[in-house]
């Protein structure tokens, strides 16, 4: 998927909205449990209930992990029933992998060739031999932490040197490695307001943008240090969505919410002229 075929979809469904399939199993409604597979039960159910105002879904792998072979069957599945049935979602794999070169690139062969994502987080640490075996896929895309939602991020990445915090040096570093058809980046919403020296920094590179809802980042800030001209963002929300209830109405109500972010997403794109 190109960045225009992204823009493309954001526009006709007026949403830059990523739903984040953390599905927990001590988490979903108890009637799920007596199903053949229930993780894949939930998320198809509220993958049907939003997938008309969502752009992208984005499966957190240690929640498959967790439950071994399991749980990697349920989340090939996932997988495949949005290729089969929606194949204009970007469906992102937030693994967070990146190693030394030869293991990152038996991890894209994991998550590009054989469960074929379209998209895979990907952790900057061991630098540019870590992630350019992800970067040599075609029409696929590498989504690097740079600026991360949690209150750990202080650890690391504001540490400053010659009046450069950690997190520009990985972005005008890793900037380098690819283009804007093939690398995104990560920027937490609680750190909204960093957003616009960021974008001057990559001013057309698309941002996944974790931390809207339950984390408490504002939509509105993002949006308003963080458009660009094809919108540029993919902002994800979880849990306000995913486990809007647990009972057995769960779809219904995800719906309901995935809507209320869906309009006001609808809102900022007008404000911004992108539709």
């Amino acid at each position: 998927m190109t960045s225009q075929e992204l823009f493309e979809n954001i526009k006709k469904k007026k949403s830059f909205l990523c739903v984040g399939l953390d599905t927990d199993i001590n988490k979903i409604p108890r009637h799920l449990l007596d199903t053949t597979d229930p993780i894949f039960a939930f998320n198809k159910q509220i993958i049907d209930a939003t997938h008309d105002v969502t752009v992208a879904y984005k499966p957190n792998l240690a929640f498959y992990e967790s439950l071994g072979v399991n749980g990697w069957n349920s989340l090939e599945k996932t997988v495949n029933y949005i290729k089969y049935n929606h194949p204009d979602i970007f469906i992102i794999a937030d693994a967070k992998r990146g190693d030394i070169g030869n293991t990152s690139a038996m991890y894209a062969k994991a998550f590009f060739d054989h469960m074929e994502f379209d998209s895979v987080t990907v952790a900057p640490y061991m630098g540019e031999d870590s992630v350019k075996p992800f970067l040599t896929h075609v029409d696929k895309w590498v989504i690097l932490l740079a600026l991360t939602s949690n209150k750990g991020a202080f650890d690391f990445q504001f540490m400053e040197e010659n009046n450069e915090k950690l997190y520009e040096k990985v972005i005008k570093t890793s900037a380098q490695w690819g283009t804007e058809e093939n690398l995104m980046y990560v920027v937490g919403a609680t750190k909204a307001e960093m957003l616009a020296d960021i974008r001057k920094l990559i001013p057309n590179h698309f941002l996944l943008v974790p931390g809207v809802g339950a984390q408490g980042g504002s939509l509105e800030e993002v949006a308003k240090n963080g458009m660009n001209n094809k919108c540029g963002l993919l902002v994800n929300s979880s849990r306000g969505i995913i486990y809007a209830s647990d009972a057995e109405d769960f779809a219904a109500k995800a719906r309901e919410n995935a809507i209320a972010v869906q309009q006001d997403m609808e809102k900022l794109l007008k404000v911004h002229g992108l539709i």
